[in-house]
């Protein structure tokens, strides 16, 4: 009972102390009724697709779906106080496979397991391995639905190193890619060598960080939950990332987040962005300047043999939602083998919300349309090692993140020093200073005793 109080007090905080965020241009429609459901969600744009043919649901079910849509650093706030509070306003949230042991063990979510009983086409042996585990809780029992799942890798203009007579490595090292970057600057007008996320946030500049620090040799804990956020190993990699991507990285990094530097690459600004292999739908999507010239190659390492992450936005039902058959309807349409197809006709195959079903691998129309992209996706879904990223043991698993609830609130707060780093604002060590004392008081000294 005091382990549920201690998780519901560093989520609920972690809430409080996000809500200073703007809420940013969010979209809402309606409050629900008897014939409708209430959903909240992140604004990348699988979910914008998803908008545009959530009309095909209704049809089909007579269920409306009402949505509020909002940046991921307001939406993982908004949802954080919704399922805290239980207040059944919101009936499906997309959450990660970050929130899913918390969330599942305060009582937060509704099991799934019943409805995949009676739900005989939806296929959840067809999920992949990686994500149908991250999406269980401890009991055994399935907390969530991805929608599309993601390990990271490095996008690049094939047709720019073509041109400078440069090559990608099979595996590139960090070393190589800053090396790259230094010979792209300027590969075509104003165009910079590399994106990376700068933008505050745990799930924004400290998603790519984690995992350059990971395989630098670094780690946030020890395995006796001993703080090393200023240890040799997480400075180094630390200061690298800063130094590359303000020697390399276009003006606005240090508010840059995934939607920033995905722009950045599809309008022609930027030669290589290491970042989520969701990404890549809409660098080769129809419709993308960019489509066709790109290539995508392993997560950058140097003390590691992988080094990219395992994410998955996923749906979960309120515990305290009154229309629980509703929502787990509108989870079955859109984490199901037909939507992706529907994706695919009307709005192209590379858009498909991948990174989930093994059959979406197996399919060749996919596989025709997202060539470039398709394999390196998997490989990098299937080389991800969330209980073993680093060069030492763990207390806890995550690779891009620590997978225990202080987390966020730590990562947030301390991401701010790491944006002012990318500004030229602070130092690094003043950074990593400042979140070492916060990662002592709020997560070391609590577990160690």
């Amino acid at each position: 009972m005091r382990r549920r109080t201690a998780l519901a007090l560093a989520l609920g905080g972690g809430a409080t102390l996000l809500g200073g965020c703007a809420a940013g241009a969010g979209a809402s429609t309606g409050s629900g009724g008897d014939d409708s459901i209430n959903v909240l969600m992140v604004n990348n744009p699988q979910m914008i697709d998803l908008q545009s043919l959530t009309q095909e649901f209704t049809k089909a079910s007579g269920i409306r779906v009402n949505y509020t849509v909002l940046p991921e650093n307001d939406v993982r706030d908004k949802i954080s106080q919704e399922f805290s509070s239980q207040a059944g306003q919101y009936d499906v949230a997309s959450i990660s496979n970050y929130e899913v042991p918390f969330y599942s063990k305060l009582g937060w979510l509704e099991p799934l397991d019943g409805h995949l009983a009676t739900d005989t086409g939806f296929d959840q042996q067809d999920v992949l391995a990686p994500l149908a585990t991250a999406l269980t809780g401890d009991d055994g029992k399935v907390y969530a639905e991805p929608f599309y799942g993601e390990s990271s890798f490095l996008m690049y203009r094939a047709d720019l190193l073509q041109a400078k007579g440069l090559t990608m490595p099979d595996q590139p090292t960090w070393d190589e890619v800053a090396e790259l970057a230094a010979q792209l600057d300027g590969a075509e007008r104003g165009m910079r060598g590399i994106a990376l996320r700068g933008q505050p946030g745990w799930g924004q500049v400290w998603a790519p960080l984690t995992t350059v620090v990971n395989t630098f040799g670094g780690t946030w804990f020890d395995e006796d939950w001993t703080a090393r956020v200023n240890a040799p190993e997480f400075v180094d990699a630390v200061t690298f990332y800063v130094d590359l991507v303000r020697k390399h990285g276009p003006t606005g990094s240090p508010q840059a987040g995934f939607t920033e530097c995905l722009n950045g690459v599809t309008q022609g600004q930027v030669a290589m962005w290491y970042d989520a292999t969701s990404a890549a739908g809409s660098l080769d999507a129809k419709t993308s300047p960019v489509a066709g010239k790109m290539g995508y190659a392993p997560a950058p390492v140097r003390e590691t043999a992988s080094s990219g992450w395992l994410f998955a936005w996923s749906w979960a039902i309120q515990a305290a939602s009154a229309r629980k058959e509703a929502a787990w309807k509108f989870i079955s349409w859109a984490s199901g083998k037909d939507y992706e197809n529907l994706v695919g006709e009307r709005i192209g195959w590379p858009n498909v919300p991948a990174g989930k079903r093994s059959s979406t691998y197996e399919n060749s129309e996919y596989q025709d349309s997202a060539g470039p992209f398709w394999k390196p996706t998997i490989d990098a879904i299937n080389a991800a090692r969330p209980d073993d990223p680093g060069v030492q043991p763990r207390p806890a698993p995550g690779i891009q993140f620590v997978a225990v609830p202080e987390f966020a609130n730590l990562g947030t707060l301390s991401s701010q020093g790491i944006s002012a780093a990318i500004a030229g604002k602070t130092s690094v060590r003043e950074a990593l200073d400042a979140a070492q004392d916060l990662a002592t008081t709020q997560v070391t000294d609590q577990y160690k005793s």
